[in-house]
């Protein structure tokens, strides 16, 4: 398969990162749109994340990530008493040529931006919860 027209990441240093990010470009029908995450353009992603204003925010920056790079977010509270931003779970599903390091990165970016902006926290509660509906 012939390289993508658009610059990719460079690739992690050997035994790093679990990527499969070769075996991505092999592939004949591999989503590659992940490889346009470049580490200039994964740093403006996070510093974005980083710095959400709202839920309304945060859920465009998803739908976003989701389009243009192929990326998965799964925002979850959990089931009891949610106390502390330990209680919302901020997952990216796996994906090949996501590296491991920005899987980790994503939702940290996300969680402190929640503890800049407590109301994004107490939106994402109360969006399936009892004043979901209003």
């Amino acid at each position: 398969m012939p390289l993508p027209s658009f610059p990719i990441r460079t690739e992690c240093p050997p035994g790093t990162c679990v990527c499969d990010r070769d075996a991505l470009l092999q592939a004949p029908s591999g989503d590659v749109r992940i490889l346009m995450l470049t580490r200039t353009e994964e740093k403006k992603m996070l510093d974005r994340l980083e710095n959400l204003a709202s839920l309304a925010d945060l859920r465009k920056m998803q739908e976003r990530m989701e389009q243009q790079l192929g990326i998965r977010l799964s925002i979850t509270q959990s089931p009891h008493e949610v106390r502390s931003l330990r209680g919302i779970a901020i997952l990216v599903h796996e994906q090949p040529g996501l590296c491991r390091k920005t899987r980790q990165a994503i939702p940290a970016a996300i969680k402190k931006s929640m503890d800049a902006q407590p109301q994004i926290t107490f939106d994402l509660l109360d969006e399936g919860g009892l004043f979901g509906g209003l």
